[in-house]
Order: C-alpha cells, then sequence, then structure tokens
C-alpha cells in the first residue's frame, strides 16, 4: 500500500514539476538551451500591442460573426465549414492562418501539452494567450495558489490564475458574472470548459522548454486598450479579481520566435517574459 502510494506521488509530481518554479530554477544549469534562452525581462515587446490587437479583433470579430449566424440559421459547424460562417477553429484557421489545440504532451511526464494542429504560425504571431484571474500585487491569492502550478507573474508582481479547476474556477465564474454591463459579457468563461470559444485561450497548458525541445514561443504582457469593442470583450479570457474599471485589463499572450509548422508542440521558458 506504502509502494502504491509512493508510486502515485511519484507520478503526479513528474507532471507537476514542469511548472514548479524551484524546480525549474535548479534545473536550468543542466539544460544548456534553455539556459541560452534566458534573456531576462525586458521592455522590448517582440510584437508591438497594435500588431496583438489586431489578430484579436480579427479573430473575435470572425468568432461573432459566426455566433451571429449560429443563433439566426441555427448552423452548425459542419455545415459552416461548407461555406457559412466561420466559428473556434475553423475560424483561426482562416483569419490567423493556423489552429492550435490540447494534446497530450511530448514531454515525458508532462500531461497536456499545446500544438500547432493545422495552417502555419509565422515568427511574431500571436499564438496563443494565458487565460484566468488577473490578481494585483497586493490582492489575496493564498487559498487559490494552494497545489495550483497555473498562476503566472507578470514583470510587475500583477498574477494570472490559469487553473480551471476548484476553487480557482468558481472565483473566475464569479468575477465574470459580477462585471456583465447589460447584455454585454465582459470575458469569457467557456475556457474553463473543455471547448473554449475562443481557441487561443489555451496558453496556460504550454510546457516549459527542455534542452531537446528549446522554446518556440514567449509570453509578453498586454493591456487591453480602451478603444477594444465591448461586444469583443466575450471572447477576452481574463477578468480582474477587484471591480476597477480605472485600470487597464491586463491579459498575458504567447508570441513566436520563429515559424511553427502543423504537428509542433509549443513550448516557452517560464522565466523570459516582455514588457
Amino acid at each position: 500500500m506504502f509502494r502504491t502510494a509512493l508510486k502515485r506521488f511519484e507520478n503526479i509530481w513528474k507532471s507537476y514539476r514542469h511548472r514548479f518554479v524551484p524546480w525549474v530554477v535548479l534545473n536550468l544549469s543542466k539544460n544548456e538551451k534553455t539556459l541560452r534562452q534566458v534573456t531576462g525581462r525586458s521592455d522590448d515587446k517582440l510584437v508591438p500591442d497594435e500588431e496583438v490587437s489586431r489578430s484579436l479583433l480579427k479573430l473575435f470579430g470572425a468568432l461573432l460573426r459566426g455566433r451571429g449566424a449560429q443563433t439566426h440559421f441555427g448552423t452548425s459547424e459542419a455545415e459552416q465549414h461548407a461555406g457559412g460562417p466561420p466559428c473556434g477553429h475553423g475560424a483561426m484557421l482562416q483569419c490567423l492562418g493556423f489552429s492550435i489545440a490540447r494534446q497530450p504532451s511530448t514531454l515525458p511526464s508532462a500531461g497536456t501539452g499545446v500544438f500547432v494542429t493545422k495552417g502555419f504560425v509565422p515568427r511574431g504571431a500571436t499564438v496563443a494567450m494565458y487565460p484566468g484571474t488577473v490578481y494585483q500585487a497586493y490582492e489575496p491569492i493564498l487559498l487559490q495558489s494552494i497545489r495550483n502550478p497555473f498562476v503566472f507573474r507578470c514583470i510587475d508582481g500583477v498574477l494570472v490564475d490559469g487553473n480551471d479547476r476548484g476553487i480557482s474556477k468558481m472565483v473566475f465564474k464569479s468575477c465574470s458574472g459580477r462585471d456583465r454591463l447589460g447584455p454585454f459579457m465582459m470575458s469569457d468563461t467557456s475556457w474553463l470548459t473543455a471547448t473554449p470559444q475562443n481557441p487561443l485561450a489555451v496558453g496556460q497548458y504550454v510546457n516549459n522548454c527542455s534542452n531537446e525541445w528549446p522554446a518556440n514561443v514567449c509570453y509578453q504582457e498586454y493591456d487591453v486598450p480602451d478603444k477594444f469593442p465591448i461586444e469583443l470583450h466575450q471572447y477576452l479570457p481574463n477578468v480582474n479579481y477587484s471591480l476597477d474599471r480605472r485600470s487597464p485589463l491586463r491579459c498575458v499572450v504567447l508570441v513566436s520566435l520563429r515559424d511553427i509548422t502543423a504537428g509542433e508542440e509549443l513550448f516557452s521558458n517560464y522565466f523570459t517574459i516582455v514588457h
């Protein structure tokens, strides 16, 4: 019985360690490629915010049109592939030229990863978004952080809780319902399910790079501009923990460091982020 429990703990640890910051730090020296890619935290963005906004607006606009066509005409996704407005991964492929999805990782015992399933990702493209509740540095997150490998820390101490289960899931849904403006949802809760309506909202499952698999994407902070159309906020997979309409909503996107082809898994470096 003890051996069974020990084996179970070992399996859990093998999956969890890829997101456990102290373990990653201790193993940097053993990983030459990863070490060379740790370029620190920089004020030079790989992609301008305006370019990130254009990609999101293009995709979200297509998702909104597809949703409207479904509501009005009752068309299915299969019917839409025959010529109707695209939705989900179809919209992503049509608008951005590629699609991504969660699949078992190629890293041993790493659990779920994110792969480019179709198309081609050029260098500098917005590939994914890191969803979750956004906490300012002074806000409480102790309970949510327990046994939670999906808490992402930005340069300025802002935290993004990308866990789609347990108390983290309840907090996000509560904050999302609170922020609704009349008929307009201000955030997307579908990333908490197996089928997010915004196909970019899987960035929390991108695994850390290894010596064999160097990083092909990096994190970049992105504050949603005031002029972002209110009807498209329903596709943003982030929400502020506190109700604060004075500050822009912090998002984190993943940007491609090189060209990426279909079939490749996305790998990031947990210690590289541009502000």
